[in-house]
């Protein structure tokens, strides 16, 4: 009787879980922009160099622009798993402005996708400074 590689099987697990996620993300209108797009995006509508905390960090302490990036970095990665696992949203870019500015998410989305398009002169502002 032959005798099953647990090692194997495990990593066969974990590509499947893997493929299976990416094929929910894009059936469900996963956004196509990289989190650096988004967080590009971000740091200009929550006011640039003007703004209180960069990014609009304001629920976790963050004393420098590196530290408010990154945060901005992990929100937009955590939201795309919370999308990825609820079936109320169609669309991530609303999913993720009903939970980073919850009271104004509708002009907080209009001024994203704004940032977003390939017109945009915007479109990674901060990357490039």
């Amino acid at each position: 009787m032959n005798k099953i590689n647990l090692q194997s099987v495990s990593k066969y697990a974990i590509l499947m879980l893997m493929m299976a996620i990416s094929t929910i993300c894009y059936s469900k209108n996963m956004d196509q922009n990289s989190k650096e797009e988004i967080c590009s995006a971000i740091y200009i509508v929550e006011g640039k160099e003007k703004a209180r905390q960069p990014f609009g960090i304001e629920t976790i302490e963050c004393k420098t622009y590196d530290r408010c990036e990154q945060i901005c970095f992990n929100t937009v990665e955590n939201n795309r798993i919370r999308f990825a696992n609820q079936t109320k949203e169609k669309d991530f870019k609303t999913f993720l402005a009903k939970r980073y500015c919850p009271p104004n998410w509708k002009v907080w989305l209009k001024n994203l996708n704004f940032y977003l398009t390939k017109e945009s002169k915007w479109k990674n502002y901060y990357l490039s400074h």
